[in-house]
């Protein structure tokens, strides 16, 4: 179970630290992410920007907490990460049940519409961290080896997770004109 916790703690971490980052980074990514806030209409429009600050600060919460060694603040970290998740998927369900096609800024750089596939991934990841949560109660021994590979997994799922929408994109059927 220790090698389960460290790699769902890995992927949880790595997924929450790519989407803060993503909503900060570079000129303009937070003004992106609090317009989408404002588009999904979830949130009064004066209150984007103060909830936008809140998200991002929770995440990074999320991936100070997985990455410190107690597993006390683990556990916490795994449920942050599920809350959020949860208050995410209930977010995007009612903009999808809208009929709204918001921009998914959950990474700070895809422009594509808010979709079911967002509401299965967060779905996933909450699932995961409620896993991980327990996995990290059932303690246990470790091999320096194991430990490296859960990481190392963990780390690469996480880094998947986080550009997914951008690989999604590549096999996406594009709309070529015929030949006249």
């Amino acid at each position: 179970m220790v090698y389960l916790a460290l790699g769902i703690r890995c992927l949880i971490g790595a997924v929450f630290l790519a989407s803060s980052v993503g909503k900060t980074a570079g000129r303009g990514a937070f003004d992106r992410f609090v317009s989408s806030l404002e588009g999904m209409r979830v949130v009064p429009s004066r209150s984007a920007r103060s909830v936008a600050r809140w998200v991002v600060a929770a995440e990074a919460t999320v991936c100070a907490t997985l990455a410190t060694p107690l597993p006390e603040a683990a556990i916490a970290g795994f449920v942050l990460a599920a809350a959020l998740l949860a208050a995410f998927t209930a977010g995007i369900a009612l903009t999808l049940r809208r009929g709204m096609r918001t921009p998914c800024r959950c990474f700070g750089t895809s422009a594509g519409p808010l979709g079911p596939r967002h509401l299965v991934r967060n779905l996933a990841l909450a699932a995961l961290a409620v896993t991980g949560a327990f996995a990290v109660s059932a303690g246990g021994a470790t091999a320096p080896g194991g430990a490296v590979l859960a990481a190392l997994t963990g780390l690469l799922l996480g880094g998947l997770v986080a550009v997914l929408d951008d690989i999604l994109d590549l096999f996406r059927t594009s709309r070529i004109p015929a030949n006249p």
